[in-house]
């Protein structure tokens, strides 16, 4: 039998946390190009989605062959249950039966909607977990970032839920680990764990040469995170700075449009739509991106990396990206201050977009990557 003819036969449920269009978050980005290139290869890909809030895209079903919607029970008798918030609220008996009907293997994304691995009704399928973080990590962190104290607790204890409920991940025939990080934190307590990194939008490197005229920070400016990273560079890296300082992004918090109006060369763009954004990354002369989280891996990276010029983040930000030579470290204040100083005055060259696409090509190249998954399924 043929390659293509095992593809025509080649059926693969995927479950996603949420509707993964349009893709423009972090998560969804993964799950949605994954499941395109997917079906581009030939597989029939039948998309199960929970939704709370999201529309229901015509785009899905043109691109899949069968699409599902099921409702996310976000009641607060959730939180009160033994198992993480972000398993329970999506568990559907009306998505099971809706599996049964066949025995296609089952790509669930993120451990939000592992609690498939404990169904009786699914013993003996081919049963796969796309690790998009290490949670419990991931909300310690949210956690020591959230200043309100009810948030704070929420995520605290649900991080307690997610590392005693991870054990349900040796049900798992595989884990599909995001980054060489969580790969190796995977390995040591489970089996079958395969590195597939994340899959993205990009083709090419649109990177410019040459200087731009501004540093640029961007990304989602209602998030503790974000808001933290924000308010250490107007506070400790671009205070008593001449350099133009642009910070773009979803729904800036209050303290953010505080800050920013105080500071002549800062602005602050709110809610750019994606061709703006996509213009001010290629146009600006450092994208920077820090985090105190080193879990998965930051997508915004990829965009940087592939659309802008010079990238400068802190260690934590790439993770086990395997991106080190394209980046330009710093991780303090003093640090930060002095590399964009050095940067300011630089072309970004042809040489270093060669690297880009030689770096790039190799490790995010979602062709090689959903072929390394076709692999695994079949």
């Amino acid at each position: 039998m043929t390659f293509t003819a095992i593809m025509s036969d080649l059926h693969l449920h995927i479950v996603s946390f949420d509707i993964p269009y349009p893709a423009n978050y972090g998560g969804v980005i993964d799950v949605f190009y994954k499941a395109k290139f997917l079906a581009e290869k030939g597989v029939k890909v039948h998309l199960h989605c929970f939704e709370y809030g999201r529309k229901h895209p015509k785009t899905l079903e043109k691109l899949f062959f069968k699409v599902h919607f099921y409702e996310r029970d976000i009641s607060k008798k959730q939180v009160f249950k033994s198992i993480p918030y972000v398993v329970s609220s999506r568990i559907s008996e009306k998505m099971v039966d809706v599996l049964m009907m066949d025995d296609y293997p089952i790509l669930m994304e993120g451990l939000h909607t592992s609690a498939l691995l404990n169904n009786e009704r699914l013993a003996g399928r081919k049963l796969l977990v796309r690790a998009h973080n290490i949670e419990h990590e991931y909300y310690e962190h949210l956690a020591k970032a959230e200043p309100d104290l009810f948030k704070r607790y929420y995520y605290s204890n649900e991080a307690s839920k997610l590392k005693r409920y991870e054990k349900v991940l040796h049900k798992a025939d595989y884990i599909l680990a995001i980054s060489e990080n969580d790969k190796n934190y995977f390995a040591k307590h489970y089996d079958h764990v395969e590195l597939i990194p994340a899959f993205h939008p990009f083709k090419e490197i649109h990177s410019q040469t040459g200087r731009g005229k501004y540093v640029l920070y961007h990304g989602n400016l209602s998030v503790a995170e974000n808001i933290n990273a924000v308010n250490f560079l107007l506070e400790n890296v671009f205070n008593h700075s001449d350099i133009p300082f642009i910070v773009a992004g979803l729904n800036p918090a209050k303290q953010i449009k505080s800050l920013t109006n105080k500071m002549e060369n800062v602005q602050l763009i709110a809610n750019p739509d994606d061709q703006h954004l996509q213009d001010l990354i290629e146009n600006a002369h450092i994208n920077i991106s820090i985090t105190a989280q080193k879990t998965g891996l930051k997508l915004k990276l990829l965009n940087n990396l592939y659309n802008g010029r010079f990238c400068l983040v802190n260690d934590k930000m790439l993770s086990g990206s395997q991106l080190d030579e394209l980046c330009v470290i710093a991780n303090n204040e003093v640090t930060l201050k002095r590399k964009i100083k050095n940067l300011i005055k630089k072309e970004f060259t042809v040489d270093s977009i060669r690297m880009r696409e030689q770096i790039l090509g190799k490790m995010y190249n979602n062709g090689q990557n959903v072929d390394h998954l076709i692999k695994l399924l079949t």
